[in-house]
């Protein structure tokens, strides 16, 4: 059922809830989709991932998406995808894939230009939508079962995402060394600890799949987060800055995880280690921003395809290799300069990345 949802005279944001977008044994995956009601012409489409562990939410723990349609002009579908309990990685990415292929199929049924994808996410979302960002390039991964369609996006917007599994399930038993790493969220995830399953964790790492051909990354990270502490995202901002990538890194003062949630009213220990709903109530941050430029770009062009190889393994060996022979001037603002971070931040990003000029001519989004 199609239905139209406004706080504000104008624009109306038509929203399409249970959307089934892939069909899998444990159960249909489905998204919402929101949009603009009063768009006369195809527009972006930007698909949010929840976080939860890997474990825990569905598609229904996002920001608030009909602001972000109103403030950017762009659809946004919030996926569901299967947990840890349902199905082991690599299952969680190949249904973010699905998701971006199936909009893409539909494109033309629900006004989505099928060229200016992006992807989304927090926590273990961001996780996901770093992967399906670095993949996008690759037309099948190993035992993926829907592989009609171009599962590549133009942008990626991760917050406080665990990128090396291995080294947030350390640095968590750091401080309670008696914790089983095999019961932590990633070791669910890979089913059994990172460091005892080193290709699978290898898989789920981020860093395995930078190139030089990634699309733009927006990375923010609170300096205070006790769950995925903020080096985490500076790992990938740093690798993404090798290899010649585009990346710009928010480091928010004194915030912890989960600042983009929405006030969940958490109590007890949950609401001592999350900060749900603070970045909407406070509207900024003060915040450390580091860029990294990448290629020259033109927006509306999309970048030339990387060479596709789907094996981890070699993917990394790769890596490995051309970041060892790269000149090391990255061009990369090391120490950054001092800024805001608010919604505001993301949706001017998504803007720059995903709106092409032309947009209003008949031709665009055929």
């Amino acid at each position: 059922m199609t239905h139209a949802s406004s706080s504000d005279p104008a624009p109306l944001t038509v929203i399409d809830p249970g959307l089934v977008f892939a069909r899998r044994e444990t159960g249909d995956l489905l998204l919402d989709l929101y949009r603009p009601a009063s768009a006369d012409h195809p527009v972006p489409i930007v698909l949010w991932v929840h976080g939860g562990g890997w474990y825990t939410g569905d598609r229904t723990q996002a920001p608030d998406l009909t602001d972000r349609v109103r403030a950017t002009g762009c659809a946004f579908a919030s996926i569901d995808y299967r947990l840890s309990g349902q199905a082991r990685f690599p299952a969680q990415l190949h249904d973010v894939r699905a998701a971006i292929r199936f909009l893409r199929a539909h494109a033309g049924e629900y006004g989505i230009d099928p060229r200016a994808v992006g992807v989304w996410g927090g926590s273990a979302g961001g996780h996901l939508a770093a992967l399906a960002g670095l993949t996008g390039h690759l037309g099948a991964l190993p035992g993926e079962q829907d592989t009609d369609g171009d599962p590549s996006v133009r942008a990626v917007v991760a917050s406080y995402a665990p990128v090396d599994l291995a080294a947030v399930v350390a640095e968590a038993r750091a401080g309670r060394p008696d914790a089983d790493a095999a019961s932590s969220p990633e070791g669910r995830l890979l089913g059994g600890a990172p460091a005892e399953v080193p290709a699978a964790a290898r898989y789920a790492c981020p860093l395995t799949w930078v190139h030089a051909d990634a699309p733009p990354f927006q990375l923010s990270h609170g300096t205070s987060d006790a769950l995925v502490r903020h080096t985490q995202s500076e790992l990938l901002h740093d690798a993404l800055a090798a290899a010649g990538a585009s990346s710009e890194l928010y480091l928010l003062d004194g915030f912890g995880h989960g600042f983009l949630n929405r006030d969940g009213g958490l109590d007890g220990q949950a609401a001592a280690v999350m900060d749900d709903g603070r970045l909407e109530r406070e509207g900024t941050a003060e915040a450390v921003r580091r860029r990294a430029p990448g290629p020259d770009l033109a927006v509306g062009v999309a970048p030339a395809p990387a060479r596709a190889q789907a094996d981890p393994q070699a993917h990394a060996d790769a890596q490995a290799d051309a970041h060892a022979h790269a000149h090391t001037d990255t061009h990369a603002d090391a120490d950054g300069e001092r800024t805001t971070f608010g919604f505001a931040t993301v949706d001017d990003f998504l803007r720059r990345r995903l709106t092409e000029p032309g947009r209003d001519t008949p031709e665009f989004g055929r």
